[in-house]
């Protein structure tokens, strides 16, 4: 067995599905780029057939990305699933078609209504397809071809042996073996990994991949049991995000496999000290915020508050901790800069945090840290970071933007909010408007210009550092016609951040609007 685990990325497929997760392609490119970066091997970047912007996500992706890392396209065993899969992969240098389909005894008989031998036929038929399909591309060889039975911890064992076997025949490379519903126990998955290894005739074939959910908190659990089994693929996602209670957690198999690779003896390619701040932006791109006390990227993570931990830590740091916090890239709240400090050494912590950034968006970013030390005394590490990661919202298309902003509120008052907004046009809108307080007097201002009509559904505050003059941190979603959008704003003044996130999201929920009007006239 090889001693590298391949580290299958779903966090743009899987991921996205977690309710409120969804990214429009900007985010979606943003997301694949640090996923390259990290290192990861396979990316799952969507499920093409879904939807137009599914497609268009997955086909840049391929472009841009198919040559670092395979790009991977989800479908249905359906021809028209294969076929809109293998359009959008065209471009990808290493590219990788995934079908699946369900065989549980439960999903035979309520969802597909189909009996075991038809469900072999289908899947047996759709892997030779999607391998045929690939094979008309000259400079494949091989064609990297993966099938999962959904659910298949809940199938019959030897019924799971049976369509292995004959998927690996029909030129499947890759078997992945879902816990779809994270049912499965470690001595469960073990059992189920371990079997198929001893009783496929053909398993050498093709590697063994786990898709673990985390129903019952065990998605990591199982998927390190599968590969003490043999599997060699584990498919995750970034903060464990995904359906229900979502994935295995890339960061904690990952840092699993390297911490105890005495126990494992496998490694995988991560470039582990990117695992902090990808995570990071992904909970930025998402607005899902990484609970406190996660496992390698939350924000207790490393910390030690017990006098007796402190004590040991100061005589030894391995005492307590099995990691230092700069492999996974933690940076904590070190004080590194003020106004006087110059572009070169603002340039150099920049990097020093693992970011780089194109001259302009250095320049942007530069900027706002100049206004920032013209309101803050101490700038520390977390709030440059909050200032690099507040830039990703100019991949958004901004059809307007703030120009000036002014509220009022009060004892006594009625708390009114003034904002003069410009539109990509160039044309200058003023309005006002009344509300339950500052905050929601700016919201419905907002939205008196753009003409839209928003439900907010999630609103979050919090301090980037310590100090009274901390960055403040807006997180907040709306629901616009049944979709979900979200949005980020930071500042020293919490009204003006969620000005900013609120118009973040409307914008998006425009683009939204934008986008679906250009598909529309191309036919798509």
């Amino acid at each position: 067995m090889s001693d590298t685990i391949t580290i299958f990325d779903t966090t743009l497929r899987d991921g996205e599905q977690s309710p409120g997760c969804s990214m429009d392609t900007a985010e979606k490119l943003e997301v694949a780029k640090a996923l390259v970066e990290l290192g990861v091997d396979v990316i799952e970047a969507g499920f093409p057939i879904a939807s137009p912007g599914d497609f268009e996500a997955v086909q840049k992706i391929a472009e841009m990305y198919g040559e670092q890392s395979t790009i991977c396209a989800l479908a249905r065993c359906r021809k028209e699933d294969v076929d809109r899969a293998w359009e959008a992969l065209q471009h990808a240098k290493n590219a990788r078609i995934h079908v699946f389909l369900a065989t549980s005894a439960i999903h035979r008989e309520f969802k597909l209504k189909m009996a075991k031998e038809e469900i072999i036929r289908r899947a047996v038929e759709m892997v030779k397809y999607a391998s045929d399909q690939m094979a008309t591309r000259s400079d494949i060889t091989v064609p990297n071809v993966e099938f999962s039975p959904e659910d298949a911890s809940r199938t019959e064992l030897d019924f799971l042996c049976e369509v292995v076997e004959k998927t690996i025949d029909a030129g499947a490379t890759t078997v992945n073996i879902p816990d779809t519903v994270g049912y499965a126990t470690p001595d469960h998955f073990r059992t189920v990994i371990s079997y198929l290894k001893a009783n496929v005739p053909n398993i050498d074939r093709a590697v063994i991949s786990t898709h673990c959910h985390n129903d019952l908190g065990l998605a990591v659990a199982n998927s390190l049991a599968g590969v003490e089994a043999g599997a060699r693929q584990i498919e995750c996602t970034l903060n464990g995000l995904g359906e229900r209670a979502g994935n295995a957690a890339l960061e904690e198999v990952v840092m699993a496999l390297k911490t105890r690779q005495d126990y494992f003896k496998v490694e995988t390619k991560i470039n582990t000290k990117k695992l902090y701040p990808t995570s990071r932006l992904i909970s930025n791109v998402t607005g899902m915020a990484v609970q406190r006390n996660k496992a390698i990227v939350g924000q207790n993570a490393f910390a030690h508050e017990s006098g007796i931990h402190q004590h040991g830590m100061l005589q030894e740091r391995t005492t307590y901790e099995i990691m230092r916090p700069e492999d996974v890239g933690y940076v904590g709240q070190n004080l590194v800069l003020g106004k006087h400090s110059g572009r070169h050494a603002f340039r150099d912590r920049i990097e020093t945090l693992g970011f780089s950034l194109k001259d302009e968006d250095f320049q942007k970013v530069f900027d706002a840290f100049i206004a920032l030390a013209d309101k803050k005394k101490e700038i520390y590490d977390s709030d440059v970071i909050a200032l690099v990661d507040n830039q990703s919202s100019a991949l958004i298309e901004q059809e307007w933007s703030i120009k000036n902003f002014h509220t009022l509120g009060g004892t006594g008052t009625i708390p009114t909010a003034t904002i003069e907004l410009e539109h990509e046009t160039g044309r200058v809108v003023q309005d006002a408007a009344t509300g339950d307080g500052p905050v929601d007097a700016a919201f419905k201002c907002l939205e008196r210009i753009t003409g839209v009509t928003a439900k907010l559904t999630d609103y979050s505050v919090r301090s980037v550092s310590s100090g009274k003059d901390a960055l403040g941190e807006v997180s907040l979603s709306i629901d616009v016609d049944g979709l979900n959008f979200h949005g980020k704003g930071v500042s020293t003044d919490v009204i003006e951040a969620s000005a900013y996130s609120y118009l973040q999201a409307l914008n998006k929920s425009l683009s939204r609007t934008r986008g679906r009007r250009k598909s529309e006239e191309k036919g798509l």
